[in-house]
């Protein structure tokens, strides 16, 4: 979820002054997506340039007998909302190269489906549950705990590839029709039994809206998010099981296919869901969310082993990103840096070179973030020498240097960064960082610039704020800030700073026109979510 820096939380202060306002973060609760809204208002997830589009006279009805459905526009539209929404719910990732890792991945296996037109967006979910799950129009989710027990690359790429066959055969839009019909508001306690499983609740502190394993003295319980599933399907609940059933059947076959065209191991999805069943012995009734939406049964695994031995064996080596991503992500998991620490210690030495040299990498990730930065730091520019066309140890070691203050340092290795990997992401946005930290609010403009014209976090549109702010334009700051909120599903509070905006933009005609239009959204959308007229 979004939660505004001090930057943020400063002109929230200056802005209720100005406009009565009461909330200025919307507290967890109940996956909140505003599907009529969604059929009626299209949008992308965070730039959301949006047309003139007539309203739809009536809200469709899935599975309706006159054979209104969704069309492709709608299903992207919801999943946009559903992607929006889902910032409220639990902890996406808004690290550049976690995102750009799964992004890459998860595109090589969908450009190899039997539907590469189909768009995706893949994204990591921070939680150390066991979980992956496909959302409407191709927003695929992988909870960073699933990646962190997979151990070969394969096996990450076998669970894409299955939630890519949910997609490519619309076994999400074929459930909610083979239910009959079914209003929209039941899709979406649906949508948010099925997919998000034990975040909506079960716990036995009944104060806290949803656990995660972070979360201490909260027990978490992923029934409960199947129980909201079966009560929405009502009397069609054991139809809607067996037919579940056989989409995972589907899933597994296509997404094996899947896994071959895109030169990872078939071999790898048996083993994966083995390796799941047999956790299973030892989880008591914490029982990994992945096998509540995903049965795994000793039949299931034999058919799946069966097929894949009917393709070529041979080696299918990890990518070293695959590795460096897997330490990153343990690092960032564990509560203490100093079990990180402990982690990265216990397994030195151990294996190939490559494998030593991952371990080195998140032994120094660990050792910054336990405030041991001298240490981690000699590592980091140890493999920054061995490997300088590995952009994730220089990008670290610029970082380190930055976060211990020596900024000059730092900018010296962003340059050389810059000059090796021009076209990184995660470099351009930790640079920019830097540049906002030392009042350079021009140059980290321009590229956050260049930046918000792709698929864009909330982060990013909070740091274009702040740079506009740096140069004295605060109808531009209060702009992006209402799109970092709004991006996050906070609607309300975008609906405060694009006023503000509107009441700093002056003559800009240009600027007021996309900040009514901004603004017009916003609010018809708090509105429907409120249920007003």
């Amino acid at each position: 979820m979004f939660k505004p820096g001090k930057f943020l939380s400063v002109l929230l202060i200056a802005s209720q002054t100005t406009l009565a306002f009461s909330q200025t973060q919307r507290p967890h609760k109940q996956l909140d997506i505003d599907l009529k809204n969604v059929l009626e208002y299209p949008s992308s997830p965070y730039l959301g340039t949006n047309l003139d589009m007539p309203r739809s006279q009536e809200l469709p009805e899935i599975g309706d007998p006159s054979g209104t459905s969704f069309t492709p526009t709608q299903e992207k539209q919801l999943g946009e909302a559903f992607f929006r929404s889902l910032h409220g719910q639990v902890e996406v990732s808004e690290d550049a190269e976690v995102g750009e890792y799964i992004q890459t991945i998860g595109q090589k296996l969908a450009a190899n489906s039997d539907n590469p037109t189909q768009s995706f967006h893949f994204f990591v979910v921070e939680d150390n549950n066991i979980n992956a799950f496909a959302g409407p129009g191709g927003y695929i989710g992988v909870n960073s705990g699933l990646i962190l027990v997979t151990e070969a690359e394969s096996e990450l790429a076998s669970v894409l590839g299955h939630e890519i066959a949910h997609v490519t055969q619309r076994h999400l839009y074929q459930a909610f029709q083979a239910q009959g019909r079914i209003q929209l508001i039941s899709m979406a306690a649906m949508l948010a039994g099925m997919l998000i499983g034990s975040k909506l609740g079960g716990s036995s502190n009944g104060s806290q809206p949803y656990c995660t394993a972070r979360n201490q003295g909260c027990q978490p319980s992923a029934n409960a998010g199947q129980g909201l599933a079966m009560a929405a399907m009502g009397a069609g609940t054991q139809a809607m099981i067996n037919f579940t059933r056989d989409n995972e059947a589907e899933a597994d076959n296509v997404g094996m296919q899947i896994l071959s065209r895109s030169e990872f191991d078939p071999r790898s999805m048996p083993t994966f869901f083995e390796r799941m069943q047999q956790s299973t012995r030892f989880a008591g009734h914490q029982t990994p969310e992945f096998l509540l939406t995903h049965p795994v049964t000793v039949s299931r695994i034999s058919d799946s082993r069966d097929r894949s031995e009917k393709f070529p064996y041979r080696q299918f080596p990890d990518s070293l990103t695959y590795q460096l991503i897997r330490a990153k992500l343990r690092v960032q998991s564990l509560r203490n840096p100093k079990e990180a620490v402990g982690y990265f210690h216990g397994i030195y030495n151990q294996g190939t070179k490559q494998q030593q040299d991952v371990t080195r990498y998140g032994l120094a990730l660990a050792l910054v973030a336990n405030n041991r930065a001298e240490e981690g730091i000699k590592l980091l520019q140890e493999l920054t020498v061995e490997y300088p066309y590995q952009s994730h140890f220089i990008n670290a070691l610029a970082k380190s240097e930055m976060d211990r203050g020596s900024v000059a340092k730092a900018m010296e290795i962003y340059a050389t960064a810059r000059e090796r990997f021009p076209e990184n992401s995660a470099i351009r946005l930790n640079y920019a960082r830097a540049l906002l930290v030392v009042k350079k609010s021009e140059p980290a403009r321009r590229i956050l610039e260049e930046m918000v014209h792709g698929f864009v976090t909330p982060d990013i549109y909070e740091m274009l704020a702040q740079a506009y702010s740096g140069l004295g334009n605060e109808a531009e700051s209060h702009r992006y800030l209402g799109e970092a909120y709004y991006a996050d599903g906070q609607t309300n509070v975008g609906i405060l700073h694009m006023k503000l905006a509107r009441k700093y933009s002056g003559n800009n005609f240009y600027l007021n026109a996309v900040i009514d239009e901004r603004l017009h959204k916003f609010t018809e959308e708090e509105k429907e979510r409120k249920g007003e007229k």
